[in-house]
């Protein structure tokens, strides 16, 4: 799994077991790598690329995949049944029916003489949907103990059952990624544990800004991308005056009154929180402010890999060929057996 925060490539090597119809697993060896400069300025600046650039980085991103895999599986002596990887996202225009994850499978599949699963979303984006998110049958599965189940990447998003039972999930609003954007004008890469945030006043013109924007007031499915939030996010962060240390305060305030907002509105009393803004401190604190619900904080290998378990286990479903996609979640006319199969 590779999130929009551009840190690195998320591994999870995951045992799955379906007993009397209920899902566990395990998660016996876990890793992420990091991301080279080189690699974060290739995925940053691929969004203005030609069409030659972009099939070149998707074959040679899919290389980089299969190589740090193969090592991954070498040093570690396993024996995988198949991967099944997310790639990384570079276009996500759900109006326009689209969706492009880079990471050719082919290269995946050659280079570690396993079966490859990936490009989840093509099928359900074919029937009408987001093709986003993708999270929530994992959720539902294999997190349906927790009544929400809130990530907090570069977007936050959120997946429950609804009051007929169905699942729904959408993306928030963008998290990690608007705070990371502002951590870089004081040469951070991002806020560690909100300390520069804790230090900021909220300003009420901002944040009433953020808060008015469209996508906050239209109902039914909704996904965020990279594309939204430099188009309507970053002009209001850039036009305002006040300091970074305000900014992430106000944006902090954003994010935790959006999640708030949501919650409230349906049944439940508990709260599952992972991504990588489970460590921030601050932000966590606000959320807890703004929610009536308990909030749970799970052990690390949960919180860093929740979405590389559940991707491995939407493999698991596409091999299994049962609905790892539900329309209630995207808004395509049917639930989707979504992945392509590459085999070695």
């Amino acid at each position: 799994m590779s999130g929009s925060s551009h840190d690195g490539v998320d591994i999870a090597y995951c045992e799955f077991v379906q007993r009397k119809g209920n899902w566990s697993y395990t998660v016996p060896l876990s890793i992420t790598y990091d991301y080279s400069e080189s690699w974060k300025n290739k995925l940053k600046n691929v969004y203005g690329a030609s069409a030659r650039e972009l099939a070149w980085l998707d074959n040679e991103y899919g290389m980089f995949l299969g190589k740090i895999l193969s090592v991954f599986i070498r040093e570690s002596k396993i024996k995988p049944d198949f991967i099944a990887s997310h790639g990384h996202t570079i276009f996500h225009q759900p109006d326009n029916h689209f969706s492009t994850q880079i990471g050719k499978g082919a290269p995946i599949a050659s280079l570690t003489k396993l079966p490859v699963i990936n490009d989840f979303r093509s099928t359900d984006m074919a029937k009408g949907g987001q093709g986003a998110p993708l999270v929530p049958i994992g959720d539902k599965l294999l997190f349906g103990d927790y009544d929400f189940c809130l990530n907090l990447g570069g977007i936050a998003n959120i997946s429950f059952d609804d009051y007929d039972g169905s699942r729904v999930a959408f993306d928030i609003a963008p998290c990690n990624m608007g705070l990371n954007y502002i951590a870089a004008q004081k040469n951070k890469t991002f806020d560690d544990d909100g300390k520069l945030a804790r230090k900021g006043k909220v300003d009420m013109t901002l944040l009433e800004r953020l808060n008015s924007l469209d996508y906050y007031w239209t109902s039914g499915a909704g996904s965020l991308g990279r594309e939204w939030f430099e188009k309507y996010i970053v002009p209001l962060l850039n036009r305002s005056q006040i300091s970074p240390e305000d900014k992430l305060a106000t944006f902090t305030e954003h994010v935790a009154y959006q999640i708030g907002r949501i919650v409230a509105q349906y049944p439940g009393d508990c709260l599952l929180i992972t991504g990588g803004g489970a460590y921030n401190s601050y932000l966590v604190e606000r959320i807890k402010e703004a929610v009536t619900l308990e909030v749970n904080i799970p052990e690390q290998t949960t919180i860093d890999f929740k979405e590389a378990i559940i991707f491995a286990f939407l493999g698991v479903l596409r091999k299994r060929e049962e609905t790892n996609i539900l329309k209630s979640v995207t808004g395509a006319s049917s639930d989707s057996v979504g992945g392509v199969v590459w085999l070695p």
